[in-house]
């Protein structure tokens, strides 16, 4: 069975989790243990109804407390046609490094948009981080339409406006469904006071919805986690490789080159579950044995000698500032792409990303907490990749930074 990965973003109150509680409990996807709890935490909130659908994806009391939602909470459930992984990004706008990871590894974007509000500030930024990590499909839920009294004008507007400012991004595939979470209206069952729709409810959309990843290089990519030297008697001169095949395919015979030494040389043996195999496919964790006795150790690259990706010491990216602390001119910091890590540099600030136009603005050389920036990055070692739009797993890394070890900028390389 297929899994397909979504997040919900959106403002504050524009009902993410109620849609996502909403979702569950009515496909029956909760435990009746979980519902009687639930009710009886509804009654101590004083919510105006039987059950308080949010509290399935506010994971923290802090959080409930508080009536909001801080961290990205992950749900999983499934039918009988699909399983499903939901990402429940928070609304506030100081939490876009949040949505910024549960967007990372995503099939579809559900975009709350509140029918009284229409488009909003967070409504273009949460659309342009969709965009920039290349999320294939795209899903308006505009919610809350019981309160507009189910007005397909007001639908209608919000469609519109929506598509003028998506028209300059890169997406590829937008849909839209008139919703109401709170009552249910278009969640599961279609609903009777929406005539006017003729589409899909949201379960039926999320079903039957193709699962498509961004368009992705299918030449063969290879990062070594782990070389494997057993150096016992019986595997004296046992020398693997072992990582997961990142995209293509790797056969025995094949022709690859390893990175960054740039030294080729055939595929002699592959391995699969300590099982010898001739062909291994994209994220398929194996082991790999090669003809020529190499100096190769984590972090290097194995790749189809006829398709070779970039293997340089300074590139540009686009990044997301994930740290508290500002970012400091000529502070060091460690890039992280898979297993392999380096020492390296924010060479320079190239510019900013204006999250509501989606212009570029003139660097100031300031990086704050959540800011979007086109930068130059210059690494110790050279670093083998491809832009972010032929490969996501090569083309994007993390910054770390090196005195207190805490991730401080998601990137992708362009």
């Amino acid at each position: 069975m297929n899994i397909l990965k979504f997040f919900t973003a959106g403002n504050v109150d524009d009902g993410k989790s109620t849609l996502i509680g909403r979702l569950l409990y009515d496909s029956n996807s909760i435990s009746t243990d979980i519902i009687e709890t639930l009710t009886h935490q509804s009654k101590t909130t004083g919510v105006n109804a039987d059950i308080d659908l949010a509290l399935l994806t506010d994971g923290l009391r802090a959080e409930r407390e508080q009536g909001i939602t801080i961290d990205v909470a992950y749900k999983y459930f499934s039918t009988v046609k699909r399983k499903f992984i939901i990402a429940d990004t928070p609304g506030h706008i100081q939490y876009t490094r949040n949505m910024f990871t549960g967007a990372s590894n995503a099939n579809l974007a559900i975009v709350l948009v509140d029918a009284r509000n229409g488009i909003t500030d967070q409504t273009k930024r949460h659309t342009i981080i969709s965009s920039i990590l290349r999320v294939p499909h795209v899903l308006v839920c505009i919610n809350k339409m019981d309160l507009v009294n189910y007005s397909e004008d007001k639908y209608k507007k919000i469609e519109s406006d929506y598509l003028t400012f998506a028209n300059q991004l890169t997406l590829k595939d937008i849909s839209f469904i008139p919703t109401s979470a709170l009552v249910g209206d278009n969640i599961v069952n279609k609903s009777d006071k929406m005539f006017w729709y003729k589409g899909l409810p949201l379960l039926e959309f999320l079903e039957t919805i193709e699962i498509t990843e961004a368009k992705q290089t299918d030449v063969s990519r290879f990062q070594v986690q782990y070389v494997i030297r057993p150096q016992t008697k019986e595997l004296h001169d046992y020398r693997g490789f072992a990582g997961r095949i990142v995209s293509g395919i790797y056969k025995k015979g094949q022709r690859v080159t390893v990175l960054p030494s740039g030294i080729e040389t055939i595929i002699e043996k592959i391995e699969v579950n300590q099982q010898e195999v001739e062909v291994a496919q994209i994220n398929t964790p194996v082991v790999l044995h090669l003809k020529d006795s190499l100096d190769v150790s984590r972090g290097n690259t194995i790749v189809s000698s006829e398709y070779l990706p970039k293997t340089e010491k300074e590139f540009t990216a686009t990044i997301c500032w994930m740290d508290n602390t500002s970012f400091i001119p000529g502070q060091k910091i460690v890039l992280q792409q898979n297993s392999f890590k380096t020492k390296a540099v924010i060479k320079e600030v190239i510019s900013k990303i204006d999250i509501h136009s989606f212009s570029q603005l003139a660097s100031d050389r300031i990086i704050t907490l959540n800011d979007i920036c086109k930068v130059s990055i210059k690494t110790a070692e050279p670093i083998s990749f491809d832009s972010y739009s032929d490969n996501k797993n090569s083309g994007s890394f993390i910054l770390i930074n090196e005195n207190t070890n805490n991730t401080i900028a998601a990137g992708t390389i362009d």
